[in-house]
């Protein structure tokens, strides 16, 4: 069976960073522009995930769901606070889980059972059914694609890492790239979307060759650079992915020893977030491996 890899985690947000694209009239339901307050609302609860403050970031989704009913980027926001805290808790974003891979291949020990998560289940699956009716209406809503990328992305990964279905996270997963690629195709500058196929190409290109040839007969492919050059795109471009963006490239970068532009990257992110304690000790531990990159800070 093949196994698709928990860098694919990044799709736990999808392609958000519609960027306020209803907020600018493009979705066909004004019920979706976003006042500016609830826009900031949506921000400082992305930022709250980033500094690891999971209750305040669902203060804030929850917030932003009491003002943005019709929207469901709302509950996919919500959902995500759950499934990013257990990834923090099982140490899926550092360099100790990336570079070894069994881990990066195979996912976090213990049985789907054990690590079972149905508060995030329950908040996706509402995400996902309210975006697929407002899709309905307007197949090009991108508030709606942004919600249905998020939560397909952020199901194939739980299927991935948690209850390693492999098969069914492939199928997410190319779902969540499709409707990426559908969100950039209606708002050009969602940037974050870059991140979803990003992460496709790179983790498809880590397989092996014998699993790369399996998924090559079923049209699938990936490209480890190109998969690198689109999530440098969403750390530089980004909006609510931007920093979630850098540390999956940092480890990235780490994994192809690019340790320069890792390291960089890390000291961008503890700057911003030092309440995050994740990225002061992954620079930690790359300045104490590579001792001469602190000359570089």
């Amino acid at each position: 069976m093949v196994q698709i890899g928990s860098f694919a985690l990044v799709l736990l947000l999808g392609a958000a960073g519609a960027q306020g694209a209803a907020a600018d009239g493009d979705s066909s339901d004004s019920s979706l522009a976003a006042s500016p307050k609830a826009l900031q609302t949506l921000d400082t609860g992305f930022r709250d995930l980033y500094k690891l403050d999971f209750d305040g970031a669902r203060t804030e989704f929850a917030d932003y769901q009491r003002e943005q009913p019709a929207d469901p980027v709302g509950k996919a926001a919500e959902a995500a606070t759950y499934l990013y805290q257990q990834f923090n808790e099982k140490g899926v974003l550092t360099s100790k889980f990336f570079l070894d891979d069994d881990r990066f291949l195979g996912g976090i020990d213990g049985s789907a059972s054990n690590n079972h998560n149905a508060l995030f289940l329950q908040a996706n699956a509402a995400a996902r059914a309210a975006a697929r009716q407002r899709l309905k209406a307007d197949p090009h809503d991108p508030q709606a694609l942004l919600a249905i990328t998020m939560a397909d992305g952020m199901e194939s990964n739980y299927d991935e890492i948690i209850e390693k279905k492999q098969l069914t996270a492939l199928g997410l997963m190319r779902q969540a790239e499709d409707e990426a690629k559908t969100l950039l195709a209606v708002d050009p500058s969602a940037s974050d979307a870059y991140v979803a196929l990003g992460t496709s190409n790179y983790v498809i290109g880590c397989l092996p060759n014998y699993k790369k040839m399996f998924l090559w007969f079923g049209g699938i492919h990936g490209d480890k650079d190109h998969g690198m050059d689109e999530l440098n795109t969403a750390a530089q471009e980004g909006h609510y992915l931007r920093p979630f963006a850098k540390i999956l490239l940092a480890l990235a970068a780490e994994r192809e020893h690019q340790d320069v532009r890792a390291h960089q990257l890390l000291v961008e992110l503890n700057k911003e977030f030092p309440e995050n304690p994740l990225f002061a000790h992954e620079l930690a531990l790359l300045n104490q491996r590579e001792p001469q990159l602190l000359s570089s800070r």
